[in-house]
């Protein structure tokens, strides 16, 4: 309306590329085929604004990366010791969720892993739900039928197993007693 000013948020444009079946935040290598983790100052500017946003909106809004589901995980520092917040993409599992720690087929584990794993009592929310989990690695056994429900979730998944070397670890996060 002529003479009413407009104030609007500003956010990050994003490539309109189409999907190549290869993450923008890793690349490969001809020789090895293995990820490049990003840098750390990308994923903690990221992480904070999408924190902030959601909690602004009372988590009505900034549920999704990329147009995917993520659910945001309060976890204890594993060498700091504090309180931490990081939306994570999961995979809806039983009573609980799956948390996979791929970092995009990296070659390292996310940061986050060694706090779950360190202190696996976590505070999950998502869309204005609150879940207590504890979280524990999948065994081996385990993995085989865990990896078909993960790709439905999410298809990258499977291409990130084929850019790296590693086992990348999925946690199984359950509710706790009285939770």
């Amino acid at each position: 309306q002529p003479g009413q000013r407009r104030t609007t948020l500003a956010l990050p444009a994003y490539s309109a590329a189409p999907y190549t079946g290869k993450s923008p935040m890793a690349t490969q290598t001809s020789d090895d085929n293995k990820g490049v983790n990003p840098p750390k100052w990308i994923l903690k500017t990221m992480s904070r604004t999408h924190i902030f946003l959601n909690k602004l909106t009372l988590g009505k809004m900034f549920n999704t990366l990329a147009g995917d589901e993520v659910c945001f995980v309060t976890m204890k520092g594993a060498k700091s010791g504090r309180t931490i917040t990081m939306p994570l993409m999961y995979v809806p599992y039983g009573n609980g969720l799956l948390l996979v720690a791929s970092m995009g087929g990296a070659v390292k584990n996310p940061v986050w892993y060694y706090n779950i794993a360190k202190n696996p009592d976590l505070s999950v929310r998502y869309r204005g739900k609150v879940m207590k989990l504890r979280a524990r690695l999948a065994t081996a056994e385990e993995k085989p039928a865990l990896w078909p429900l993960c790709d439905r979730a999410y298809a990258p998944y499977a291409d990130y197993r084929a850019r790296t070397s590693r086992d990348i670890p999925i946690f199984v996060c359950e509710p706790t007693a009285g939770a």
